[in-house]
């Protein structure tokens, strides 16, 4: 027993003035082995006066400002904690990209206002969900990992799928808190497990959100996409 409080405080100690973004880079790659690279990230404050803070990239119309990858690739995201490491404390404030696909976590997302809405419907129905990232104006729902093929097959059987979904899944990649971007703050609204090992099927979520987004009285969707 006092070897494990020994670990833990050591730990502890550890992470103790060290960088929020590092860390949680940190526990990403190394404690859940999510494969992650830093984001481009936001232009120095003060670079563009009363227009406010742009994407660091060379596109000044970029319309994900900080909020993707550009050097390093995608292709370099990694679960090696010297690499993780190395980065962050190279850019400490640098947005947190997960990889998303392969046996990494994947993604539904949808705008915030029917996000919000969304979650107390699959509550209702009894839908147990995995971590949601959160920003002002978009919510992530990740889910197991998926191929494209699934996916295929998956929204060839609906009806209907909201058009603003997204899917973020092999190839793909999402941001995780606590990075900020140009939509703002990025935040778990429903943080991970302490081992973050469950999520659950994409399908399941999938015909859950189209369940109740659907049925309104004038034949449109409960949740305002």
């Amino acid at each position: 027993m006092r070897e494990i409080l020994g670990r833990r405080r050591r730990l502890r100690l550890r992470r103790r003035g060290r960088p929020a973004q590092l860390d949680a880079a940190l526990t990403c790659a190394t404690a859940w082995r999510w494969p992650v690279l830093p984001g481009v990230g936001l232009e120095a404050a003060g670079g563009r006066g009363d227009r406010g803070r742009g994407c660091a990239c060379p596109d000044p119309e970029c319309a994900v400002p900080g909020a993707h990858p550009f050097d390093p690739g995608l292709l370099a995201a990694t679960t090696d904690e010297r690499m993780v490491r190395w980065w962050w404390t190279n850019r400490p404030t640098a947005p947190i990209l997960l990889a998303t696909g392969g046996r990494a976590p994947c993604a539904l997302s949808l705008p915030a206002v029917a996000a919000a809405r969304a979650l107390v419907e699959l509550d209702r129905m009894g839908v147990r969900l995995g971590p949601v990232a959160a920003t002002p104006t978009r919510w992530s729902l990740m889910v197991a990992p998926y191929s494209l093929e699934r996916l295929g097959e998956l929204l060839h059987a609906q009806d209907w799928v909201p058009s603003s979904l997204r899917f973020h899944g092999e190839g793909g990649y999402l941001v995780l808190p606590p990075s900020e971007v140009g939509a703002g703050q990025v935040r778990w609204e429903r943080a991970p497990e302490s081992d973050a090992s469950w999520l659950p099927d994409v399908g399941t979520v999938l015909d859950a959100l189209v369940e109740a987004s659907s049925g309104a009285p004038d034949g449109g969707s409960r949740l305002a996409y």
